[in-house]
């Protein structure tokens, strides 16, 4: 089953294309991120799939059949913007009944419990709350209404790294207990490695890669070899990035044909931020032969 299922989908404001022709397949129990340099539509998808904003085209479909929006995909779905907008003059207690009374189904002891461990009291007006404590506090109200799908808008940004470590650890810890599926974006890129099972990069409101991320990373190689040759591996793989020095190459590559070795390279497996820096910067490339790269769709088959 898949939690998050996208074909076509595009948003317009006005004359301007915040999404265009984006197709994309989340499997359901996945935590999936979402990258792209500010206004790739990160945040117009994301609103898009809790139900802020409706497509211009395209479909759009949460846990197989339902509607984003829909009574089913609000009860099911589990939410924290960017900002986290809370409520800063009120206590830390006052917040979470204000949480229960506006949700049919809320866990009240699971946030009491986290926060508690996490040592913010109840006492404490909102407003007062730290950057991490203000994104735990948004996080654990989430949490509590018992979500199939958690979707985070950029959650680490305005968080520094110890916060930003204690926070992803705990979604980890809520995706071992639960079978949680996650959503989130980030302009992070050091966290997805240690997080993201399934990786969607954006670019310019179109879907440059999506897949889980081993089968990404052994589709693509790192190769470092001969300037002059860059022509011969071009014959075999589609170039996604060069970098140059001299008579030294080092490419990032489509491996197109997997089982062919060049003479004179030497091959590696790329990191999760190697692949993506390449697909963003390929995406701001002006048009040419190497930047004619189709989408790449990675989707396991049951």
């Amino acid at each position: 089953m898949t939690v998050l299922e996208a074909q076509d989908l595009g948003k317009r404001f006005g004359r301007t294309w915040a999404l265009r022709e984006c197709s994309l397949s989340i499997p359901k129990g996945c935590t999936a991120a979402l990258v792209g340099p500010n206004g790739a539509g990160k945040t117009t998808l994301i609103n898009c799939v809790v139900g802020l904003s409706q497509p211009t085209e395209g479909s759009l479909r949460v846990f197989g059949d339902v509607a984003p929006g829909s009574h089913q995909a609000l009860r099911s779905i589990g939410f924290v913007a960017q900002d986290a907008p809370l409520y800063g003059h009120l206590r830390v207690g006052a917040m979470i009944e204000v949480a229960e009374r506006l949700n049919q189904s809320f866990d009240v002891s699971l946030v009491q419990r986290r926060l508690q461990e996490l040592g913010i009291r109840s006492d404490h007006r909102v407003g007062s709350l730290s950057g991490g404590q203000h994104a735990q506090l948004a996080l654990s109200l989430a949490l509590a209404r018992g979500p199939e799908l958690l979707v985070l808008d950029e959650p680490l940004a305005r968080l520094d790294p110890l916060a930003r470590h204690q926070f992803m650890a705990e979604v980890m810890a809520a995706v071992a207990d639960g079978g949680l599926s996650v959503l989130f974006s980030s302009h992070v890129i050091a966290e997805l490695e240690r997080v993201a099972d399934h990786l969607i990069v954006l670019s310019h409101g179109s879907v440059r890669v999506a897949g889980a991320v081993d089968d990404l990373l052994a589709g693509h190689r790192i190769l470092e070899g001969p300037a002059a040759d860059i022509d011969v591996v071009g014959r075999h793989h589609q170039v996604l990035d060069v970098e140059s020095a001299g008579r030294f190459a080092r490419l990032l590559v489509r491996s197109e044909s997997p089982g062919v070795e060049l003479s004179n390279w030497e091959s590696a497996v790329p990191s999760v931020e190697e692949l993506v820096l390449a697909y963003l910067k390929e995406g701001e490339a002006p048009a040419s032969p190497r930047a004619e790269v189709p989408p790449l769709q990675i989707v396991k088959t049951p």
